[in-house]
């Protein structure tokens, strides 16, 4: 299981990587743009009133993703939402190495396919330094949930960190990666 490599991260090293030091003209292979993290999150509102929506929550990151969520807190309190600092209110987890590889590989591959009228993901979802984020409606998109056992249909956000300093590099990168975006 040491000399493992996800798919994703070979055709990254042998195909991508020299694609994009030409296409883009850097200098050095440093300069070449790679994704350092992966942030999969989802709030859970409802969690102020219902405590097993929040566990469920977990269970059902944990399974998309292969590694524990953790339970996020609120970091102010909002009187209109019935809020207050430091409710457990959502759930993270950030993905790095071969989990990050494997779990790119299964949304774009399997995830984002089974998308009802699926068109493309918008290109709007970039933050001006080379990182995207996108949100996800439903978590039964993913084979790894059981539709039968899910408490609550419930959207996700996902975040991709990259070292492109642009939004142009980073959207380069994601295309070669196979990033259905739409056109």
């Amino acid at each position: 299981m040491d000399n493992y490599v996800p798919r994703l991260k070979k055709v990254y090293k042998d195909k991508i990587a020299p694609e994009l030091f030409k296409e883009l003209g850097y200098t050095s292979v440093m300069q070449i743009p790679a994704i350092k993290k992966v942030v999969v999150s989802m709030g859970v509102g409802e969690a102020l009133t219902n405590k097993k929506l929040l566990d469920a929550a977990v269970a059902d990151i944990s399974q998309i993703t292969g590694q524990h969520a953790v339970k996020t807190r609120a970091r102010k309190s909002i009187a209109n939402f019935k809020l207050r600092e430091g409710n457990e209110v959502g759930v993270m987890v950030t993905l790095r190495g071969n989990n990050m590889y494997e779990f790119l590989d299964r949304l774009i591959n399997v995830a984002l396919p089974r998308v009802k009228d699926f068109r493309g993901i918008k290109a709007t979802g970039f933050d001006g330094h080379g990182n995207f984020s996108l949100g996800i409606t439903e978590q039964i998109i993913f084979p790894e949930i059981d539709f039968d056992k899910i408490t609550k249909i419930a959207g996700m956000n996902i975040s991709i960190v990259t070292s492109a300093k642009t939004d142009a590099e980073a959207k380069a990168l994601l295309t070669k990666f196979n990033m259905p975006f739409r056109k």
